[in-house]
């Protein structure tokens, strides 16, 4: 598949934006996220040190972790790539105005986006680590996340382009839709889930194994509501079965790559329980469901370009 410029760059900004959110991942599960205390800047420098010894005069050297201090800087830095890329993809898409203006609104969307997260980044910085704000950082990676794959499907829809019969389209598309639901509220309901856990670990100053102990039914609910997800994802790939002479192989492959991210959710969540919360466990977690969120938006997106085709018999 040869791709354009607009398409290898739109993919790269997918890719790379996957990345921010493992690196903003490993901040927060470093509890790195003050490890520069002032924005724009890091200790009002525009490249922080690595010795407490070389910090401004104002600043107070007990408060400086190296590690915490540079793994912030390097979010810092990928978020500026970040804009970079988003900026040349949205640069690029001029090229798509008059063929498919919606190509150019989407990355023209995107590019207001991160300059709006770049902003809350700041925000973030300056409420102290806020869970809200935190939170709401979080849901706008994934938004943009979202708004990027989009316009990149559409730069890249002839090459993805496949047929269906319209009444197993629609199906599928109803059962994708219920899956990208579920997965969404899980997403919502985690952040809650973490939220609690900072206000254990940062505010009560509780023990590591007792962060769960102080959640009370918000985690049970989050437990519970995750096999809901599963069970919905085993009816796709059942109905994938049944209609395997009319569900095209892509799509059918794609399927089971969301089943099986669901289902190594599931398990990184047993090991988040089990394990006492380690930072690993919490990064993928995050990172799992930005790709799970991505896999079910690409298979609506393709299921819902489609070309109709009339069933030879009623699906």
């Amino acid at each position: 598949m040869k791709l354009n410029i607009y398409q290898k760059t739109a993919i790269t900004t997918v890719i790379a934006t996957i990345v921010l959110i493992f690196v903003g991942g490993l901040v927060r599960a470093a509890g790195a996220g003050l490890g520069c205390p002032d924005w724009p800047q890091c200790f009002g420098m525009w490249i922080p040190p690595t010795n407490a010894a070389d910090l401004p005069p104002q600043y107070d050297a007990s408060l400086f972790n190296p590690l915490h201090t540079w793994l912030e800087y390097v979010n810092r830095l990928v978020g500026v790539l970040i804009g970079l890329l988003i900026t040349a993809t949205f640069a690029l898409s001029f090229r798509y105005r008059k063929k498919d203006p919606v190509i150019t609104i989407t990355s023209g969307l995107a590019f207001v986006l991160v300059l709006f997260q770049g902003w809350l980044g700041g925000q973030v910085v300056r409420s102290g680590l806020s869970a809200g704000v935190i939170t709401l950082h979080m849901i706008m990676a994934m938004i943009i996340l979202a708004t990027l794959l989009y316009a990149t499907f559409r730069a890249m829809n002839k090459e993805l382009l496949i047929s269906i019969k319209p009444g197993l389209k629609r199906k599928l598309l109803w059962i994708s839709g219920i899956i990208l639901f579920l997965t969404l509220a899980q997403m919502v309901l985690g952040t809650q889930v973490r939220e609690s856990v900072d206000v254990a670990k940062n505010v009560l100053e509780m023990p590591r194994e007792q962060w769960l102990d102080t959640m009370g039914l918000l985690y049970e609910v989050h437990r519970s509501f995750s096999w809901l997800l599963v069970i919905v994802a085993v009816i796709m790939i059942v109905y994938h079965k049944r209609k395997a002479m009319s569900v095209p192989k892509s799509l059918h492959r794609l399927g089971w790559l969301i089943a099986i991210l669901i289902m190594l959710q599931i398990f990184i969540g047993i090991g988040l329980e089990r394990l006492d919360m380690p930072g690993v466990l919490q990064v993928l977690h995050l990172v799992g469901v930005a790709i799970l969120i991505c896999g079910i938006l690409l298979y609506m997106f393709i299921t819902g370009f489609a070309e109709e085709k009339l069933p030879a018999e009623r699906s």
